[in-house]
């Protein structure tokens, strides 16, 4: 049985071996596993069909050659092309992907219960993950392959998505985004070609400044500056199916934290998490992301700001026209649209001084729902999520989205 110590292990910095088979040219099992899952296993095969639920894969491309993976479910009653709900597009969080909203029964993953209720559920999958395909050009061996941060994600990867979705349904998207999906959903909504198309946005762990979290483990990393090591070592893939990270994880366990409940000291405590089902969590997760991102993540903890990347002084004034990176302005996203946030007093991750600042920032009044006892995995993992949570999202979506006659 995996402990919450293998669990933390899995969601946050192994560096990966292979990473190593990049630099050196050969094939490792990890890398050859992942191009086995991408080709072979899709997450509509693999995951949500072998529910009862009737799913269809597509591939999108970015304006920068990323070749995306979109699922769209339908209710277990119906049939895809009987679907007459909204569309509602699911953003999974960092090292996560589309597969995170199903990890848990019919009866208690988000994916399948909008499915249930009659929305039209595409999935996302940002670049790098294991649902998402690869380039049109590069391979994950090559340092560009991993050259962006949640700032592609938000502006490229989101945006295409958005897009993709809206020419196919011809209705503006519901957008649902969990901890990094919502720095995208946030950073993406303030670009007003990109609101245009969406309809309302319901997030969970609400996250655009960081500089208040309180977690130790992440905060430990972010004093070592390990994101700065690590891209200066020349690693740029972090992923974390490899068995070397766990030295890393020993070297940062040195007496500081307490690593024998590790995954508290990232997240927060978590109150309704299934621990019998980790061992099913970790078929799943943990999922590639760059070093970039990380990076990026850990420059908003240093500064304080929900800006664009740093480059430094001289590619800023070359890439942006000014020293510092611009910053991402929430009052630009539109009064009129609706948003709608749940957050919870034991995330160590999304904390409420920053989601303070966050509301402050908006124009409109969001919605909100607090949990007094949620860390920040509870808000798609636990068992008592649809009660605490899911019945008031899909209240709030309801709404909001396009009126239908099955409702």
């Amino acid at each position: 049985m995996a402990t919450p110590v293998a669990v933390a292990t899995a969601f946050l910095l192994c560096l990966s071996a292979s990473q190593i088979a990049g630099e050196l040219d050969v094939d490792l099992p990890g890398d050859s596993y992942l191009r086995r899952e991408s080709m072979d296993r899709s997450l509509c095969v693999q995951l949500i069909q072998p529910s009862g639920y009737p799913c269809s894969e597509y591939t999108i491309q970015t304006k920068d050659g990323f070749l995306l993976g979109l699922q769209r479910v339908s209710s277990s009653a119906g049939s895809i092309r009987q679907q007459r709900g909204p569309p509602v597009l699911l953003l999974h969080g960092l090292f996560m992907a589309g597969d995170a909203w199903f990890l848990n029964s019919r009866e208690e993953s988000l994916g399948f219960i909008l499915a249930d209720h009659g929305f039209d559920v595409w999935v996302g999958n940002v670049r790098g993950t294991r649902w998402s395909h690869g380039h049109i050009s590069l391979s994950i061996k090559d340092k560009d392959f991993w050259d962006w941060s949640w700032q592609e994600l938000a502006l490229d990867d989101l945006a295409e998505m958005i897009h993709y979705i809206n020419s196919i349904t011809d209705t503006k998207v519901l957008v649902v985004g969990h901890s990094q999906g919502t720095i995208m959903s946030l950073a993406a909504l303030t670009q007003p070609h990109i609101t245009e198309m969406v309809e309302a946005a319901a997030l969970l762990c609400p996250i655009s400044y960081l500089d208040h979290i309180t977690s130790r483990f992440v905060l430990r990393m972010v004093h070592m500056h390990l994101d700065q090591i690590v891209l200066a070592m020349g690693i740029h893939q972090l992923n974390f199916r490899s068995e070397w990270g766990v030295d890393l994880l020993d070297s940062l366990c040195d007496g500081r934290i307490d690593c024998s409940d590790l995954l508290t000291s990232i997240t927060g405590e978590n109150c309704c998490f299934n621990d019998s089902r980790v061992d099913f969590y970790l078929e799943y997760e943990p999922h590639p992301s760059s070093a970039k991102n990380l990076h990026h993540l850990f420059q908003m903890i240093r500064d304080g700001t929900f800006s664009m990347y740093d480059h430094g002084i001289f590619k800023n004034l070359k890439l942006y026209g000014q020293l510092k990176p611009p910053a991402f302005n929430l009052s630009n996203i539109p009064k009129s649209l609706p948003l709608w946030m749940a957050y919870g007093r034991n995330d160590a991750l999304a904390d409420m001084v920053d989601i303070s600042h966050t509301l402050k920032e908006l124009q409109s009044t969001p919605e909100l729902l607090y949990l007094e006892n949620y860390g920040h995995l509870d808000f798609i993992v636990s068992v008592t999520a649809k009660e605490d949570i899911y019945d008031h999202m899909i209240e709030f979506l309801k709404s909001r989205g396009k009126s239908s006659s099955i409702w």
